[in-house]
């Protein structure tokens, strides 16, 4: 399936890359988390699972706050960020 991703803030940075369209296979957010750290890296270290950095990395799927377990669908739009602070 494909499914569009888009990186915001430091993670746009760090990735160098605002967004693209992935085919994949990951049926939930945590396998395509598992499948981009894979890519080794600044990927590793934004989405892998022994990484402090990828555990504060936000998802939403299709505009709505995703869990680990959240389904992916042909079409989705995830979009990874950073925790917002402000004040």
């Amino acid at each position: 399936m494909k499914i569009r991703i888009l990186y915001f803030a430091a993670l746009r940075d760090a990735l160098d890359r605002a967004d693209e369209t992935l085919d994949t296979t990951a049926a939930t957010l945590a396998d395509l988390r598992a499948e981009l750290a894979a890519r080794g890296g600044a990927w590793a270290e934004r989405f892998g699972d022994a990484s402090p950095a990828a555990r504060r990395v936000k998802a939403a799927v299709d505009q709505t706050m995703a869990t680990p377990d959240t389904p992916l669908r042909d079409g989705a739009e995830v979009a990874f960020f950073p925790p917002v602070t402000g004040g």
